[in-house]
């Protein structure tokens, strides 16, 4: 990884400190694990990737020798004529496929997880704000808040917020009133996105930012790059993120497992 166990356990707390002084609510933290001279084949590793890791909003992109190759569950923003949708992840628990009994327990801790809940609303709290800069007065509805989804590595905590759009809005004025996306900066946005500039030691690049299509109807779906490799053939350069959601309740050793658990998929398929 580009930054020590201790390193990341000494800046989550200089996070919290901000959180307390109020300077934010929470705060997406990232850290970068690479490798160099690193020699692989993108679009069989992409496919090895989606078998141990089948996720609904995954991409294959290929740009002048740089690779990306994304499972992520996550859906940043869809738009269906007059209705706009997002659905923001936060709060992750890992699976138990041995065990079904064990595995039905993780997930109802996390359902039941004061911190996942508060860390979920937060977000969600900022999307409906984000939305209702490009809805109708009094549409945007949260349509299901605490969600729980299994993947194959983890469960997920997922909310869905949802409404009607103003009518003369090109669809790129929809991505600019809400990008980036609350579930990879935190709250609130102008402020988080200056700590993350200030503490995350590896520039994010392609990761949590949004891939996806736009149809000639202006109907779009994108995705949240997270749970993704991103690879450059001419350096050779290999590298795949990780991050959580930091608030006033957090664990820093928690949250380093949780990065853990979020790039395991990518470690097992990397090292198969």
């Amino acid at each position: 990884e580009r930054m020590r166990k201790d390193e990341y356990i000494r800046i989550v707390n200089e996070l919290k400190k901000h959180i307390l002084r109020g300077d934010c609510y929470e705060v997406n933290f990232c850290q970068e694990f690479y490798a160099e001279q690193a020699d692989i084949n993108p679009g069989l590793l992409f496919q090895a990737l989606n078998l141990a890791s089948p996720s609904p909003f995954s991409a294959y992109y290929t740009m002048a020798g740089k690779y990306l190759l994304c499972a992520s569950p996550e859906r940043y923003l869809k738009r269906k004529g007059d209705i706009i949708l997002s659905q923001p992840i936060k709060g992750t628990a890992a699976r138990d496929l041995q065990d079904k009994e064990r595995d039905e327990q993780l997930k109802q801790e996390l359902c039941n997880s004061e911190k996942d809940r508060a860390e979920n609303v937060m977000i969600v709290d900022l999307v409906r704000n984000d939305l209702s800069r490009i809805c109708e007065a009094n549409t945007v509805k949260v349509e299901e808040l605490f969600g729980i989804y299994s993947f194959p590595q983890v469960h997920q905590m997922i909310s869905t917020i949802q409404g009607r759009l103003r009518e003369g809005l090109n669809w790129t004025e929809m991505i600019a009133a809400t990008f980036p996306m609350g579930s990879m900066t935190g709250a609130p946005k102008k402020r988080v996105l200056e700590l993350i500039e200030k503490y995350e030691t590896s520039r994010r690049g392609l990761f949590s930012v949004a891939v996806g299509y736009v149809n000639p109807n202006q109907d779009f779906d994108f995705n949240v790059v997270i749970r993704s490799i991103l690879y450059n053939r001419y350096s050779r350069y290999l590298a795949y993120f990780a991050g959580s959601g930091i608030t006033t309740g957090s664990n820093p050793e928690k949250e380093y497992e949780e990065c853990l658990m979020k790039i395991s998929a990518m470690s097992l398929t990397l090292n198969a």
